[in-house]
C-alpha cells in the first residue's frame, strides 16, 4: 500500500468521524467513488490506524441502522414536491 493510499484513508475516516458523514458524503468531499471510500475505511483503515477504524466503524454502522429512515423520508420529501 503505498503513502497517498494511507494518507486518504486516514483523512477520510477522520472526515466522517468529524462530521458523522456517509460514505457517499466522503466520497462527494473528496471527489472520489463510494466504493473507494468504502474500501479506505473498511478494509485498508484497520492495518493503518485501528482505533480510528474503530471510530469510522461505529459512524458507519449508526448509518446504516438509520438508513431506511432517511430513504423513506427522501421518498416522502419526493411525492410531497409533486403534489
Amino acid at each position: 500500500m503505498d503513502d497517498i493510499t494511507q494518507l486518504r484513508a486516514v483523512e477520510l475516516g477522520e472526515y466522517i468521524v468529524k462530521n458523522k458523514s456517509t460514505v457517499r458524503t466522503a466520497a462527494k468531499a473528496f471527489g472520489i467513488s463510494k466504493s473507494t471510500v468504502h474500501s479506505d475505511v473498511t478494509q485498508k483503515l484497520i492495518e493503518i490506524n485501528p482505533s480510528l477504524f474503530k471510530e469510522v466503524r461505529c459512524v458507519l454502522d449508526v448509518n446504516k441502522a438509520q438508513r431506511h429512515i432517511r430513504g423513506g423520508l427522501a421518498t416522502r420529501e419526493k411525492y410531497l414536491l409533486k403534489r
